[in-house]
């Protein structure tokens, strides 16, 4: 990521679809370019063809008060971010056949509001710094989708998206709701329920980021794995999720890598809950909220999530 932007969307789909929101310290701005924490239970999984769409929303709180150094230490930069996001998605699946699947597409719009205060240290002492920014994300659309059953129980995805920059940015300007360059990403999800209702779902991706024209910043290629394990009560599915991030590349500034490189990671943990009653006029509903720890390069905080999509 680079020195001035921070925070934007990237693309949800799961069992039904939604996305949002995450915040850092590495990559361009030190804040993460597409959002964490999507994906926990039903990621492999897509809603049936129908005659409109599937529609998600999604919010999600995101704040830290710490940033983490190369060594994983904690900066002497102070920081108090904070990032709240609201998401509509919708995923449309159909029955054209396409590799052995059926083809879908998908379109995410975010809202972000987002503040950010830091305290550097000088030889003259603390010196403050403070940012807000509220407004439309990066859209993130998803022209191919493909998903697969391969066996009973066992459900797969694959997914090519675009995130285009066409959030809110100014160089300036201390936190951004938009990225100022493209994202593209490929995707593989997967969800598997056995016979006794025990589920593991993953989403695999990794982001290849496009160069900011006004920083000459280009960030590293991402690896982004998110997760959910847990079991299903009735209409009820209890467990566990959370994400692993690792920044696989150096960060670029003019042509040339930026410092040590800036790579980034951080992992987290935490509760997670869905509800889904087949024939009932509840919508799919999803929750977690997660514990970010291991931090590299980045803010290490906390964040708490909810979605919900309805099939039309």
């Amino acid at each position: 990521m680079s020195p001035t932007s921070l925070c934007i969307p990237k693309i949800l789909v799961s069992a039904a679809a939604l996305t949002l929101a995450g915040a850092a310290h590495s990559v361009e701005s030190g804040a993460p370019i597409t959002p964490f924490g999507i994906f926990e239970f039903g990621a492999g999984m897509l809603p049936p063809p129908s005659d409109v769409a599937t529609v998600g929303i999604r919010g999600a709180a995101y704040s830290a008060s710490e940033l983490r150094d190369t060594q994983g230490k904690v900066s002497p930069v102070g920081i108090k971010l904070k990032v709240h996001s609201a998401s509509l998605a919708i995923i449309k699946t159909t029955d054209i056949p396409l590799l052995g699947g059926s083809y879908g597409f998908a379109a995410v719009v975010p809202y972000l509001d987002m503040s950010n205060q830091l305290r550097i240290p000088t030889p003259a002492g603390p010196l403050p710094l403070k940012g807000s920014n509220g407004a439309v994300g990066d859209v993130t659309l998803t022209p191919l989708i493909v998903k697969w059953t391969p066996s009973p129980g066992l459900f797969v995805n694959g997914r090519v998206e675009l995130q285009l920059p066409t959030g809110s940015y100014k160089a300036d300007r201390i936190i951004n709701t938009g990225s100022n360059h493209w994202t593209a990403s490929p995707a593989l999800a997967f969800t598997y329920i056995n016979a006794e209702g025990f589920e593991v779902s993953s989403n695999i991706q990794l982001n290849v980021h496009g160069k900011n024209k006004d920083t000459n910043y280009r960030s590293g290629i991402e690896y982004q794995h998110e997760f959910g394990l847990g079991q299903h009560v009735g209409p009820w599915t209890l467990g566990v999720g959370g994400y692993l991030y690792q920044q696989l590349t150096d960060d670029k500034q003019n042509g040339a890598k930026f410092q040590d490189g800036n790579r980034s990671r951080v992992m987290a943990l935490g509760p997670a809950i869905s509800f889904f009653e087949l024939g009932s006029d509840w919508p799919l509903i999803w929750t977690h909220a997660y514990k970010e720890f291991g931090a590299r390069n980045r803010s290490q905080g906390t964040q708490f999530a909810v979605r919900a999509a309805w099939t039309f």
